[in-house]
Order: C-alpha cells, then structure tokens, then sequence
C-alpha cells in the first residue's frame, strides 16, 4: 500500500445558512503599504486567504484581528467590514478571495 506524504491543515470551517451558490469568483488583490479598503459590505460571503503581508481586519461590531500570511478570513454576507487594512508601512498585502454569489449579486457594496 502507497503512503501518501500529502497533509492537510483546518484553517476554517464556515457555515452558510440558508446560502445559495451559483458562481463562486476568485479575486487577488493587493493593497499597497499603510492601504486601507473602504468601508463596505459584500452582498455575498467572502472567504479568503492571505498569501503576504498582514491584514488588520475588524467586521463592524467585533474584535479586531491581526491575520498574517498563510492564515485565513471570512466576510460573512451583508455585514460592514469596518477594517480592512494592510497592516504593514512597507509590505504590500496580497490575499485571494472567494465570492460565494448567488445569480447576479453584486461583489461589493462601498458604505
């Protein structure tokens, strides 16, 4: 029997209650140094995943959270996203993201 050297890691698990997908669009984005995203909701949920740099991500209402290379986020539908900066003075923030859209939604909604 063949031993494969292939391991997973739980990152996140989300549960999207009453969610219809019809199209999932991924994104890569990039934020320059000291760049913040406008203040905003997505129609959608968000699932993304940051490839470099350093996010300081806070959805309206809870924590701050600082969420590092390697390490995931989820953008829950329809709730602002109060911060969603790169959290570096010299490192751009690349991140992929995955919008979970039902029919013709919208990616994003600036506040």
């Amino acid at each position: 029997m063949l031993k494969s050297n292939v391991t997973r890691k739980d990152l996140k698990t989300v549960v999207l209650k009453n969610q219809t997908v019809s199209r999932i669009e991924m994104k890569e984005v990039i934020i320059p140094p000291k760049g913040k995203a406008d203040y905003h909701l997505h129609p959608c949920p968000v699932i993304g995943c940051v490839l470099s740099g350093t996010l300081l991500f806070q959805i309206e209402g809870h924590e701050p959270e600082i969420i590092k290379s390697g390490n995931v986020f989820y953008e829950p539908k329809n709730q602002p996203i109060k911060h969603f900066d790169n959290a570096s003075d010299s490192e751009n923030l690349i991140f992929l993201a995955y919008y979970l859209l039902e029919d013709n939604e919208d990616l994003i909604t600036i506040l």
